[in-house]
Parts: structure tokens; C-alpha cells; sequence
């Protein structure tokens, strides 16, 4: 069996896609940093953010944890059925386990943007400013690392 070049992709790129996607939990959308940024000492410091503050985005994320978790495996499980597909099956059940795929993916990704909306409204309006600007920065500072160690 043949499978088109577009679907392979595909299902090369879903684990790149879920690993973005974990990176990304606790961040902005433009912005994968790794780990609770309302923990770090430099986030907490330059947003102003108060203890309650901090504890109300760590509430936001524990309280969210399980089902990013169940989902994140429901996601796992599809695209290893994918994969499976790909080598053994047809066309049409490759294509038709191609939909169940991007509706775990679609459920992950709902209930991540739900956090971020929740933690969003954790913040003032100019503590979310400056945080999308050091978010910014701290990313650009991530792309150069990569450069300077392959020289």
C-alpha cells in the first residue's frame, strides 16, 4: 500500500506537534517556555505578581493537570494507531483514523487554550502586556542559545 506523502508527513509531525504542545502548557501562546513562569523569581518580579496571583495560576494548573494529561494520552494512542494504519492499513481506514487523530489533537488544544484564558485573567491587563513582551524576549534569547552552540 501506497500512502500518500502528505499523510506520511503527517504523522511524522504529530509527535512534534504533541511535544510543542507540552512544552507549551504553562505558557503564552507565542511563547514555549518550559516550567511554571508564575514561579520564576524574574517572572514574578518584573509582572509584579502578588502571592495570590501566584497561587490562583498554580490552582488554575493543578486543577486542569488530569485532564491535560488524558488527553495528552488519548492523543499519544490515536497517533500510535496511526502509525500502525499507515504500515498495515488501507487507505480509507488511514484516512478515517486521520479524523480521530485531529479530534484528540482538538481536545487537547481546547482545553490548553482554556487554561491559558484562565491564567490570562489571572493577570491586570499591564501585567499581561509585560508579560507578552519578556515572554518575546525570553524566546528570542532561546533562538540565539542554539546558534552560539553550533559555532
Amino acid at each position: 500500500m501506497k500512502v500518500p506523502k502528505n499523510l506520511m508527513m503527517k504523522a511524522v509531525g504529530v509527535r512534534c506537534v504533541a511535544a510543542l504542545v507540552l512544552l507549551t502548557l504553562c505558557a503564552a501562546p507565542a511563547f514555549a517556555q518550559r516550567g511554571k513562569w508564575w514561579q520564576d523569581d524574574r517572572f514574578r518580579k518584573e509582572l509584579g505578581l502578588t502571592s495570590e496571583q501566584s497561587m490562583r495560576l498554580e490552582s488554575i494548573f493543578q486543577k486542569i493537570q488530569p485532564t491535560l494529561r488524558e488527553r495528552m494520552q488519548a492523543l499519544d494512542q490515536a497517533e500510535d494507531q496511526l502509525e500502525q494504519f499507515i504500515e498495515t492499513g488501507d487507505d480509507a481506514t488511514v484516512m478515517q483514523h486521520v479524523g480521530v487523530v485531529e479530534v484528540a489533537r482538538g481536545e487537547l488544544n481546547k482545553t490548553r487554550t482554556m487554561m491559558l484564558l484562565r491564567m490570562r485573567r489571572a493577570l491586570t491587563a499591564d501585567q499581561w502586556a509585560k508579560f507578552t513582551a519578556l515572554a518575546e524576549e525570553t524566546q528570542r534569547n532561546r533562538n540565539r542559545t542554539p546558534n552560539r552552540q553550533q559555532r
